[in-house]
């Protein structure tokens, strides 16, 4: 792993930890910003190294500034096991998320089962405030729309970017 990515990577937990503080949520749940930029750093640098190093660091960085009651252990469960999920994903549909649509839609679809797991492992260790069904609506299923979306806009720019600043040789 070389030093370049490891900072770009630190950077994008960097920036999901601050997207996870100041986005604001609703009832008792807010969508998980940090998963974009989580999954923005797998796209980028697809790799088992990488894949490990930004699930575990946004699992602590994400458990420690949540506001779900008891939720640092079910991120600390929930990133790693998502990234990887992730990365087997975009490893079985490579041609597909080359396009910003495709990325948008992998984003989508990670974001659904970072949500199960997250619920999952809540349920089972700490307890759920609420009706599961109704936090996975309150939550989960804003942030597939929102983490969809945002990724379909942000890949294209960040892939240029990484492109022209010699981080990246080809697009992931």
């Amino acid at each position: 792993m070389n030093t370049k990515t490891l900072v770009v990577l630190a950077l994008f937990a960097g920036m999901g930890t601050a997207l996870h503080l100041l986005i604001p949520g609703a009832l008792l749940m807010k969508p998980d910003m940090s998963l974009l930029m989580m999954f923005l750093g797998i796209l980028l640098f697809p790799g088992v190294k990488n894949v490990l190093l930004i699930g575990v660091a946004t699992g602590i960085l994400s458990g420690l500034t949540t506001t779900f009651p008891g939720g640092f252990l079910p991120n600390l469960i929930d990133k790693p096991i998502t990234a990887f999920i992730f990365y087997g994903l975009i490893l079985l549909g490579a041609k597909f998320v080359k396009s910003a649509v495709g990325a948008g839609i992998f984003t989508g679809v990670g974001t659904l089962v970072s949500g199960l797991i997250f619920l999952g492992s809540a349920a089972v260790l700490v307890g759920l405030p609420g009706p599961i069904m109704a936090l996975f609506a309150s939550a989960v299923l804003p942030a597939i729309a929102v983490n969809g979306v945002l990724m379909a806009i942000m890949y294209p720019i960040a892939k240029t970017i990484m492109k022209r600043s010699n981080l990246i040789e080809t697009a992931a």
